[in-house]
């Protein structure tokens, strides 16, 4: 498979961001210099057997000119925990660039970024991406951020360090709009029109998100899910989508997604 690449690769950089997330950064050029934003990286969690299979992690970021990409995780079961005792100097081993990502926007679109939780990892390199490329139109951009509390909240001053405008939610309500971020989002849709939006969070967020865009934008979303290969052979990371003639079929969120159009998920 071009441009995708399966070695061990030297961790440069591993601390805690939160309370139960890690930032996670690996000197791999080929794969800093390859990856596109909504692509995700097949990570080996230990040198043994157990646990067996990898754990899809999406691309946080990507330094191209200093090769090194970055995963933010949070702990959750065996393999993150097995993974969260690696340290700089140690190899991990990888599989990727992998998936499909998300379309960088039109000069002068209207876009809005909304990203619940540690879901919200990959919109950084998105945001990061879209900097580059459009940063005179940075005015034009809403990026919309929530967690369950505050100290959860993945990264918002390096958004906001970005030039970016962020409106923040928390379920708690320890800062912000005190609520989940779709119900954010519906109530900014209401005042602001979108030519674009890019999401990425939990299924019950998508469901909101999708009630409150309406018809109107394009609206492109990562999706999560298990998966046992990665690269579209096991067909374990199924989801349901709707065909052109509007019939339900299968897609396989690895080899199709993981971001896809939201208007075609069957959720």
């Amino acid at each position: 498979m071009a441009g995708v690449y399966n070695k061990k690769y030297p961790v440069v950089k591993h601390e805690e961001t939160a309370p139960g997330q890690r930032l996670l950064c690996l000197d791999a050029p080929e794969i800093a210099l390859g990856s596109a934003p909504g692509q995700f990286l097949h990570v080996r969690c230990s040198e043994g057997r157990d646990p067996l299979l990898r754990r899809p992690i999406s691309i946080h970021f990507a330094e191209r000119e200093g090769g090194r990409v970055c995963i933010l995780y949070r702990v959750a079961g065996r393999g993150t925990s097995l993974l969260a005792r690696v340290a700089p100097g140690d190899h991990v081993d990888v599989l990727g660039p992998l998936g499909r990502g998300y379309t960088l926007p039109s000069a002068g679109e209207r876009v809005a970024v909304v990203g619940g939780g540690i879901g919200a990892a990959p919109l950084f390199f998105l945001l990061a991406e879209m900097r580059k490329y459009y940063g005179r139109y940075l005015d034009r951009v809403s990026v919309f951020l929530g967690a369950h509390t505050l100290e959860a909240l993945p990264g918002a001053a390096l958004i906001r360090e970005m030039g970016y405008h962020l409106d923040i939610a928390t379920d708690d309500g320890s800062g912000g709009f005190k609520g989940t971020v779709a119900d954010l989002f519906r109530e900014a849709s209401g005042n602001r029109t979108f030519d674009r939006v890019y999401a990425c969070g939990p299924p019950p967020m998508l469901r909101v998100l999708a009630a409150a865009v309406g018809p109107g934008p394009a609206v492109e979303v990562s999706v999560e899910e298990r998966m046992g290969c990665g690269v579209g052979a096991c067909l374990s990371c199924a989801c349901r989508v709707r065909s052109a003639g509007g019939a339900v079929e299968y897609a396989h969120v690895c080899r199709d997604g993981p971001v896809f159009n939201l208007k075609d998920l069957v959720l």
